[in-house]
């Protein structure tokens, strides 16, 4: 069996990439002259930042893949402009590509988007294309909220998303639903911002008919899915209450959560509570909560012992582990078949 974690993102990328980008915010408030270029990284470079830190965990923890992405926090779709936030996205997916290209058989590619607030999601199908086409990645992060903790976007189930969803639908890719930063002092990223988006998402799933118009469209829910299964009988309820078909049949068949729940009681409620079909392995590392748990003495992140301690049978176990993640993403499902794995 397989350990695929389906949620990791380059937060350790090298201090070049991270000068581009100051640079960019600091020519996106005094535009003169030419836009920043980004700055070169060196194979080894990359190596360090890998080696050190995702690829180290992965082996010591008992991983063999991970989908990895652009730092979440990073992608800050609310910060420069349209042209600072498609330069940015193109240079940390082609970063992101060459991390796969020198560890094939530890990472898979999930690209960013060039979104920006009041920008059509139209104007990202091209990246999109662009990374599934020519660099073999295998998803995209999708940002519900690209104004960064104000909302200002139509909801997940509007048209206007619909010419994206038919480009993931085409390429026949998923999307992880993920904000990125918080520029709202009422909302902390990560611990406020993060799990109210999942939330949100999930919700606005229910209200709509989204899964009617795209029956194949599959969306990844981040950190357990936020509120949703700790709170199943309220979004089951609401459902009845608008005259919904039942959560199976409209949103659970393109709808899944990962396991990125920095407890065991908190994974034992979402195993009990969300049929293994629908729950992908992740840990987010290196990511939002990176101590040490001082009542367990594991790392919080350490996501794969919880689920090794589930009272489950073993098939239901292979399918968070494995199965799962290969029928989510069948372009991953090809690359390994193509390994021998």
């Amino acid at each position: 069996m397989l350990i695929i974690d389906c949620h990791g993102h380059y937060t350790t990328a090298p201090a070049p990439h991270q000068d581009f980008r100051a640079a960019q915010l600091a020519w996106a408030k005094n535009p003169a002259g030419p836009a920043p270029r980004p700055e070169a990284v060196s194979d080894d470079a990359i190596r360090e930042s890998i080696e050190e830190n995702q690829l180290k965990l992965q082996q010591t923890r008992g991983a063999d893949m991970t989908i990895f992405s652009p730092r979440a926090s990073a992608m800050a779709h609310h910060e420069g402009n349209e042209r600072v936030s498609q330069d940015w996205t193109r240079a940390c997916n082609d970063l992101i590509q060459r991390v796969v290209a020198l560890y094939p058989r530890n990472f898979a590619g999930v690209c960013q988007l060039p979104q920006f607030p009041g920008v059509s999601i139209e104007n990202s199908v091209a990246e999109l294309e662009r990374c599934v086409s020519e660099l073999g990645f295998i998803g995209c992060n999708l940002n519900p909220d690209p104004s960064g903790g104000h909302w200002t976007s139509p909801p997940l189930t509007d048209n206007a998303w619909y010419p994206f969803y038919e480009k993931m639908v085409e390429l026949d890719v998923p999307a992880m639903i993920h904000v990125s930063g918080s520029c709202n002092a009422c909302f902390h990223a990560t611990g406020a911002h993060y799990i109210n988006a999942d939330t949100t998402a999930f919700m606005q799933f229910i209200e709509g008919d989204l899964f009617k118009d795209f029956p194949t469209l599959r969306f990844i829910i981040p950190h357990g899915g936020g509120a949703v299964p700790y709170h199943w009988g309220r979004y089951r309820g609401l459902a009845d209450m608008m005259k919904r078909p039942d959560l199976r049949q409209h949103v659970m068949k393109n709808v899944f959560f990962d396991t990125c729940v920095y407890h065991q009681p908190g994974i034992d409620l979402l195993a009990r509570v969300i049929d293994a079909g629908n729950i992908l392995f992740g840990s987010e590392m290196v990511g939002a909560v990176r101590g040490i748990d001082s009542e367990t003495g594991f790392y919080f992140d350490d996501t794969k012992r919880y689920i090794d301690a589930l009272v489950m049978d073993d098939a239901d176990k292979k399918k968070i582990f494995e199965s799962n993640a290969r029928r989510v993403f069948p372009r991953l499902d090809a690359i390994l078949q193509t390994q021998g794995r």
